[in-house]
């Protein structure tokens, strides 16, 4: 990969400094290419990295849609257009994520085929490849033929990225049983069922997402609509801070020690969820990200770039569609 990592040095809780941290990590660490995209006046010390110039910041309370389209010149606009002019390979920001989502849609476009993006967040597991929580948030409504496309598009991701080459995908539900759900849950697992392409072993429940899996095995991919994914991924952050304070205070363990002990469920670790179904590879960092957050989301980006994912997807959706045209033909 020769193209950069357009990073939004102005997005975040702890922006600029921590985001610049970050970056500057990861040139130093991993080597590889970054350049930052901010406010001069604002950005302070670049720490020897090249920026791109803006003059405007999307806040975290500003309203996505509104301010994409008001604030032209912002760094997230400016980040998502670098992409898509082929002056950089990806973009990650750790700001506004309903803006990140919109800069990419509104400046990159959708993939062939593809009815919405779609956040699929990494919940990390102890000794296994983190699971993917899809949708996270992007899409509050969604129709069953949406959720399918989800299915699709992260199982290919989870296969290109972790390399699983059968990513088992679970459909998240109230019961185990096909007839247990919402009207959209029940219409989405069967035609989910009905996808040879898809190794589909049914709905999941909410406990199954802890344990990274069910009785059957494993879990790579749990599939929902982007409102009750956003709330399981809220109430996910809030437990675990939760639990590790119980362990320190009813133990006595020192904080260092548990830290390392718990650091495969730490998010940082993971970096970033990536938007899938966008023209380009965009990459959504937590909020509270610190400097190595979003050197690892870096690291997501360019793995995603390399990964050829989009093509991927798009060549699956495709064969996907011709299949279904020609059943429907027949």
């Amino acid at each position: 990969m020769t193209l950069p990592i357009a990073l939004d040095a102005m997005g975040g809780d702890f922006a600029p400094g921590e985001i610049v941290a970050g970056a500057r990590r990861a040139v130093d660490e991993l080597g590889l290419n970054v350049i930052l995209v901010g406010v001069p006046e604002l950005l302070g010390d670049p720490r020897g990295l090249e920026v791109v110039a803006c003059s405007e910041v999307i806040a975290m309370d500003d309203d996505p849609g509104v301010s994409v389209r008001k604030k032209k010149d912002s760094s997230l606009v400016r980040a998502a257009e670098l992409v898509r002019d082929n002056k950089a390979s990806a973009m990650v920001s750790a700001g506004n994520t309903g803006a990140t989502m919109a800069s990419a849609l509104l400046r990159m476009g959708r993939l062939p085929g593809v009815i919405r993006p779609c956040i699929a967040t990494p919940i990390p597991r102890p000794n296994a490849t983190p699971m993917l929580l899809v949708d996270a948030g992007a899409n509050a409504e969604c129709k069953p033929e949406m959720l399918v496309q989800f299915a699709q598009m992260a199982s290919t991701y989870v296969r290109a990225h972790y390399g699983v080459d059968s990513p088992k995908v679970g459909l998240l539900s109230i019961g185990e049983e096909s007839s247990k759900g919402t009207p959209l849950v029940k219409e989405t697992n069967q035609l989910l069922a009905a996808m040879s392409s898809l190794n589909f072993v049914g709905n999941v429940e909410g406990r199954d997402l802890p344990a990274g899996g069910t009785d059957q095995g494993a879990l790579d991919v749990v599939v929902c609509d982007g409102f009750v994914g956003n709330v399981v991924l809220k109430f996910y952050e809030a437990v675990t801070p939760m639990i590790v304070g119980l362990i320190q205070k009813s133990c006595g363990i020192e904080p260092a020690t548990l830290a390392r002990s718990l650091g495969q469920l730490d998010y940082s670790e993971h970096g970033g969820a990536p938007l899938l179904g966008v023209r380009g590879v965009s990459i959504i960092s937590h909020g509270k990200s610190s400097p190595r957050a979003i050197m690892n989301a870096i690291k997501v980006g360019v793995r995603a770039v390399d990964s050829g994912m989009n093509n991927l997807m798009t060549e699956r959706l495709a064969a996907s569609e011709q299949k279904h045209q020609t059943a429907e033909a027949s």
